[in-house]
């Protein structure tokens, strides 16, 4: 007897994508959880979602380039398949008000043609940093962007990973606080966290009191040339 074949789901008639940002404490919301945070309140708010086709429809939802767990955003994004169609700021308020609170709706708009993922290459971080002396951090500055290269080891789902660290840093400034940095996405993606490693490593003067708390303040496509980002879908 034939296998019996799965139901074929009809095609999105609409693509929204939506930033978010993860505020307060909500920035421990590991990628897994938020989705299921996501999902639940998609269905609160009665957004028509589209579904896969296959055994075990899901709805169509497209992840691009997730914070780490215990890094805080104003620039997440991911995009949505509806069935129907709806208004961009209705889809807009119905999430936000359904969401646990420090997970915000920053903005909703009709997704525009080409991957969400092309449109993400680059991100500008925030890091607050607290008992690191101006000079020992403008000395760890100065050394890490004149270095070639910067090995750093991390821990990944395929194992200890060695990478360098300097080749993704397009800026690294001094701020009020702490530091600033615009980093280029790449194979492995150097994280904010990762320069930091790399910093200790060449200035072991730069010891952090506490640990830093890293925000993505921005994310698009990056112009190296210029050291800017243009807004997905711009």
């Amino acid at each position: 007897m034939a296998r019996p074949q799965p139901e074929q789901q009809a095609a999105p008639v609409q693509r929204l994508r939506i930033r978010y940002a993860k505020r307060g404490r909500a920035r421990f919301t590991s990628h897994r959880d938020f989705s299921r945070a996501f999902e639940r309140a998609l269905r609160r708010a009665g957004v028509p979602m589209a579904y896969s086709s296959g055994f075990s429809p899901h709805p169509r939802i497209s992840y691009a380039n997730a914070s780490p767990t215990g890094a805080a955003s104003e620039a997440e994004y991911l995009e949505i398949g509806l069935a129907e169609v709806r208004t961009p700021a209705a889809v807009q308020a119905a999430l936000d008000a359904a969401l646990p609170p420090g997970l915000d709706v920053v903005e909703v708009v009709e997704s525009p043609p080409g991957a969400l993922a092309d449109a993400l290459t680059g991100s500008r971080w925030r890091v607050a940093l607290v008992g690191v002396a101006p000079d020992d951090l403008a000395d760890a500055v100065q050394v890490f962007l004149a270095a070639a290269s910067v090995p750093v080891s991390r821990m990944t789902k395929n194992g200890l990973r060695e990478f360098d660290a300097r080749a993704a840093v397009v800026t690294l400034t001094e701020v009020a606080g702490g530091l600033e940095m615009l980093l280029e996405h790449g194979t492995p993606l150097v994280r904010p966290d990762d320069v930091l490693s790399g910093l200790t490593r060449l200035a072991p003067a730069f010891a952090p009191a506490e640990v830093p708390v890293l925000t993505r303040l921005e994310q698009g496509r990056l112009d190296r040339s210029s050291a800017t980002l243009a807004v997905p879908g711009s």
